[in-house]
C-alpha cells in the first residue's frame, strides 16, 4: 500500500498536510481515496510514500482561510484522520481529539516551505 499527500498549495479536495491512501499512480495522473472516494490528481501535485504517516504535519495557514476560522499561523493535521487541529506553543507530541492516538509532531519538516 502507497500513501500520498498534496505537495502543492492548491485548492483542490485534498486536504494540505493530510496523507491518503493512494489507489493508483500511471503516467501523469494518480487517484487518491478521500473518504472512500477516488479523487483524480495531477501526480507532479503529490508526494508519494511507502510507508503510513506516523507523525502530526505541520501546515503553514493558507492565504485564502477566513480569518474567522482561530487557526494561527500554522496548524498541524493528525496522520490517522486527517483533522487539523491549532498549534499552541511548541508541543513535542499531541493527542488527536477525534481518533484518541497520541503521535509525535514532526517540527523538522518543512511542509510546503
Amino acid at each position: 500500500m502507497m500513501w500520498a499527500r498534496l505537495q502543492a498549495d492548491l485548492n483542490c479536495s485534498l486536504r494540505r498536510g493530510a496523507w491518503y491512501r493512494l489507489i493508483k499512480a500511471d503516467g501523469l495522473a494518480a487517484l487518491v481515496d478521500v473518504r472512500g472516494k477516488p479523487v483524480p490528481v495531477v501526480r507532479a501535485f503529490l508526494q508519494m510514500s511507502n510507508t503510513p504517516p506516523r507523525k502530526w504535519t505541520v501546515v503553514p495557514r493558507p492565504d485564502n482561510v477566513p480569518r474567522s476560522l482561530q487557526i494561527g499561523p500554522q496548524y498541524a493535521v493528525c496522520p490517522s484522520c486527517r483533522d487539523r487541529v491549532s498549534l499552541h506553543g511548541r508541543p513535542s507530541r499531541m493527542l488527536c481529539g477525534r481518533c484518541s492516538v497520541e503521535y509525535a509532531v514532526d517540527w523538522d519538516e518543512r511542509y510546503l516551505a
